[in-house]
């Protein structure tokens, strides 16, 4: 739960109040739980049970008589090997001889020990202490090991090997992760049942039971076998056994269409969010997940450029390469798990002349590198790869187009100066445009530059922003481009945007046009929330499941959406991220004691997060525990004493137990790390008023104005500022300036009536 933007001024004595945290409506004692609340909502049966399920599983080893020269590749590939038991054949180099090596203040042993594997190394209680392997993830470039936890759980250690120079390494690089931190190899950031089991096997199922914090994990098959791919296929194999050689038609053979096979290869090639816990192939990836793309966050550079470990699937949506068409299986090999072809051939299938409307590439022509050169190489320009997880590196599936100017505008890295190293982005910017000229001006760079311009708050990026969502633009882009417009929610051009585009083709166009219009949802503007309230009945599981969070404060139980949307919370409440969500919901249905709960086991779980321990001080202060709360946010600074965002809360939280003085100094250090933070601006002007510092905070609130020029509290608190010093023309002037952002804002009129009689 956010912070609410309230002002209160008491115009009949034209004095200042703080901007407080909470409507009056919620403060004080829990509300009683209202119908639809955590305790009243059920979810339906959505997924059945996995006795049905792996019944209809025949195993990849049935497999092999008829399709020989499959199994062949498949036996051998990443896929296969994706989890296993530990072998003597596979582990032993990496266990005999023993060996020790340091991370960070940390060391670790590797040993063999009785017939088994086993490594030694720091545990919850801190000190070292020999953990049994119990299986193997991973297999090239690396693999990584798991051991036995309480409750269920398996934990993958931080401790990796390299099959390929036969070397242990830390997986965290340099990071110095200690025991209790949420991503330390003992915490739930690298607990296998949540995070790794779901790609590594076949048709998997986590069954977290929260009442006791336990697991029940499941699966048809150990690794990506073929049914993982294929589906459930032991009708089909029982139909082949009975019908072999007889010529009939197999009516169990299910044909899939390229964008099903797209989607059976996204789940696990994709950064995303589940929502069923259940997924299966051939089944739409848009009733399953939510997908991470471009937005104000480091998750992608502002062209699509994987930043943070993003897999293939979001920024291949985003490519000209899916826009013309192509789907992994045109360049992958889905049995060996590897590209059809080496080097340029696996470009010039298509880059040839053979597939209609693909540009003819000449590769030494268009690198303008020598043929044997690794820049004449497509995949080192389009394709660049970036190294996660200290060993693997990666191919970018966007796609992309080298720009230097980018970089030398927005820092976005480009594939010339990956390779250049000794030279900088105005070397590369000048061989481009003398290589390529006004190719480089291209619609891709005017889209970049609104999209960084919308990240660092620039106003100047909304009208391109908004003319980018009338164009053909794939459908990727336009979700981008609404996730980076939610700052400017209230202006009427982009609500009704986003408006029109609840009902576009395609459903992340409309999830992402509806989670960006929840703000207005949780406003309660009528338009906004009627719109709304039909994608609960959308054809996609991920627009109702966004709709439904966005309503969730009004949210009719019983219905599907509602059911859908609190399975969706369960299955994640496993991870401190699912406790807050489930406060947030429970805060939402009036269960203000439920809220607190969660959000003390969010800051339990992973007590490095700022974030948790903001949404915990709200639920705090709402039970009147305001003391708490302060610590609270106190800590979340401590944490991360450079974010603007905890000084101010903290600021608010100051404010909210009557230390003024120590709210001003907070919003003044958040101000100083962010200049254009416009609610601490707004804030400490307030606070600069009530503690007799008029000019201070009139002008404190004209630069908030300068932020942000169309929200009416700003001017109209100036206005009241201005008033109580007997500036009573400016304070007209700041007065009018509030009703013309917004004519029906009720407090300016009043003010503007006591001071027309002045």
């Amino acid at each position: 739960m956010g912070f609410f933007w309230l002002a209160t001024a008491v115009v009949a004595t034209l004095a200042m109040g703080l901007w407080i945290w909470w409507p009056a409506a919620k403060r004080g004692a829990p509300a009683e739980p209202r119908p639809g609340s955590p305790q009243t909502v059920t979810p339906g049966d959505v997924v059945p049970p996995q006795d049905s399920v792996f019944g209809q599983y025949a195993g990849s080893a049935s497999c092999k008589d008829c399709h020989a020269k499959e199994t062949a590749a498949w036996v051998v590939s990443n896929h296969a090997l994706a989890e296993r038991l530990p072998s003597e054949a596979m582990d032993a180099t990496a266990f005999e001889p023993a060996r020790r090596f340091s991370h960070g203040t940390q060391s670790t042993e590797v040993r063999r020990q009785g017939g088994a594997f086993e490594v030694v190394t720091p545990g919850l209680a801190g000190g070292a202490t020999a953990f049994q392997v119990e299986r193997v993830i991973g297999h090239t470039p690396l693999r990584q090991y798991l051991v036995s936890a309480p409750g269920g759980r398996l934990q993958t250690l931080e401790a990796s090997w390299d099959p390929r120079s036969n070397a242990w390494f830390n997986v965290y690089g340099s990071e110095d992760r200690k025991p209790g931190e949420w991503g330390h190899w003992t915490g739930r950031g690298m607990n296998w049942n949540s995070m790794c089991g779901t790609c590594h096997n076949t048709r998997y199922r986590k069954n977290y039971d929260p009442a006791t914090d336990q697991f029940a994990t499941a699966m048809a098959e150990m690794s990506v076998g073929c049914e993982a791919c294929h589906g459930p296929m032991k009708d089909h194999v029982s139909w082949q056994r009975a019908w072999e050689g007889q010529g009939k038609v197999d009516p169990t053979v299910r044909k899939k269409t390229p964008a099903q096979h797209m989607e059976t290869c996204a789940p696990c090639h994709a950064r995303r969010s589940e929502l069923t816990g259940d997924t299966t192939p051939g089944s739409s990836f848009w009733d399953q997940f939510l997908i991470a793309t471009v937005d104000g966050g480091r998750t992608f550079y502002p062209d699509g450029q994987i930043w943070d470990e993003d897999y293939e699937y979001a920024p291949f949506l985003g490519s000209r390469m899916h826009a013309a068409g192509v789907t992994c299986l045109d360049c992958h090999d889905p049995h060996a798990a590897r590209p059809k072809m080496t080097g340029n051939d696996l470009c010039m299938q298509c880059h040839n002349g053979s597939r209609q409307n693909t540009p003819i590439i000449v590769p030494t022509v268009h690198s303008f590198h020598a043929a044997e050169s690794t820049g004449n190489q497509c995949v080192n320009c389009h394709m660049p790869q970036t190294v996660y997880m200290q060993r693997h590196s990666r191919h970018d599936h966007g796609f992309t187009v080298p720009d230097p100017r980018m970089t030398r505008e927005y820092g976005i890295p480009n594939a010339c100066n990956r390779c250049h190293a000794d030279k900088d982005a105005a070397w590369a910017e000048a061989a481009c445009d003398q290589w390529y000229g006004a190719k480089m001006d291209r619609p891709s760079r005017r889209r970049t530059q609104a999209m960084a311009a919308a990240r660092a708050g620039r106003e100047e990026a909304v009208p391109a922003l908004l003319a980018l969502l009338e164009t053909p633009e794939v459908p990727y882009w336009k979700a981008s481009a609404m996730a980076l417009l939610e700052p400017w929610i209230a202006q009427s051009r982009v609500r009704d945007a986003l408006l029109a585009r609840c009902a576009d083709a395609h459903p992340l166009v409309r999830y992402r046009a509806v989670q960006a219009l929840a703000p207005l949802a949780e406003a309660r503007e009528p338009r906004v929330t009627e719109v709304l309230r039909a994608r609960l009945e959308d054809e996609s599981r991920a627009v109702r499941f966004s709709a439904a969070w966005a309503l969730r404060d009004a949210l009719e139980p019983g219905g599907r959406a509602a059911a859908e949307l609190v399975h969706a919370l369960r299955l994640n409440s496993d991870q401190p991220v699912g406790q807050a969500q489930l406060g947030t919901w429970a805060m939402a249905r009036g269960s203000v004691e439920a809220a607190a709960g969660h959000y003390s086991k969010a800051v339990a779980w992973d007590p490095g997060s700022p974030p948790f321990r903001h949404d915990y001080a709200v639920a705090l202060s709402m039970l009147g525990k305001s003391k708490e709360a302060v610590e609270q946010l106190r800590e979340a600074v401590r944490l991360e004493p450079g974010g603007a965002e905890n000084h101010f809360r903290l600021g608010l939280g100051w404010s909210e137990v009557g230390d003024v003085v120590q709210a001003s100094r907070s919003l003044e250090e958040a101000v100083r790390l962010d200049p254009r933070h416009d609610r601490a601006l707004y804030n400490l002007g307030l606070a600069h008023a009530a503690l007799g510092r008029p000019e201070a905070a009139i002008e404190t609130l004209a630069r908030a104005e300068q932020v942000n020029p169309r929200d009416p509290r700003i001017p109209y608190a100036r206005a009241t500022v201005l008033a109580q010093q007997g500036q009573v023309a400016e304070a007209r002037d700041a007065v009018a300036r509030a009703l013309e952002i917004q004519p029906a804002f009720g407090p300016a009129a009043d003010l503007r009536r006591q001071l027309s009689g002045r």
